[in-house]
């Protein structure tokens, strides 16, 4: 009986260990080559293409605005100033409509640039990730701020050492910068 408790104690710490680990990004291959634009698809290319066509005018805060995107006053480190589009929020993934414009402050000036984009999918209306781009590079997150949404960045506009679909981006400066 002496011999069942350790045993049963360490079961019980292994099963919550194993519990506690986030499930927060959608099932595609664990070994993952670094999305870059020589290593992806055509169509994968094409598609961010498109996404840089159609947000081109958007280095343009005023445009943006115009177009019915809103700062929502959340600047995260390593993503940037959010703009979103509340009209966009849909459970379509469509990559000439970004849901969100991503912008981080310009060194040494008194500006901001668009660095990047955001799509994103409410999880009420998609209960796994979205298809996203062509190819399985992109990888959905879920709820990185809490938002209860599927979350994709594409940094179309600042080259992101670790990968053009990566969460952050080391060259966007953190809050504290």
């Amino acid at each position: 009986m002496t011999s069942f408790r350790p045993t049963l104690l360490f079961i019980a710490v292994c099963a919550l260990l194993i519990g506690s680990v986030p499930l927060t990004v959608n099932s595609k291959p664990a070994m993952r080559v670094m999305a870059t634009p020589d290593n992806l698809s055509a169509a994968t290319n094409q598609q961010l293409a498109q996404a840089r066509r159609a947000t081109a005018k958007y280095h343009d805060i005023a445009q943006a605005e115009a177009d019915g995107y809103v700062n929502i006053n959340i600047y995260e480190g390593g993503e940037g100033l959010h703009y979103v589009n509340f009209g966009l929020v849909d459970a379509n993934f469509d990559p000439e409509h970004p849901e969100v414009l991503l912008y981080a402050p310009v060194p040494h000036e008194n500006r901001m640039a668009l660095v990047g984009v955001e799509y994103v999918v409410p999880l009420s209306l998609a209960s796994t990730a979205p298809a996203g781009f062509t190819g399985d590079a992109d990888v959905w997150r879920q709820n990185s701020e809490g938002l209860g949404l599927w979350e994709l960045n594409a940094w179309i506009w600042l080259n992101n050492s670790d990968g053009i679909f990566a969460f952050k981006n080391p060259r966007v400066p953190g809050d504290e910068d």
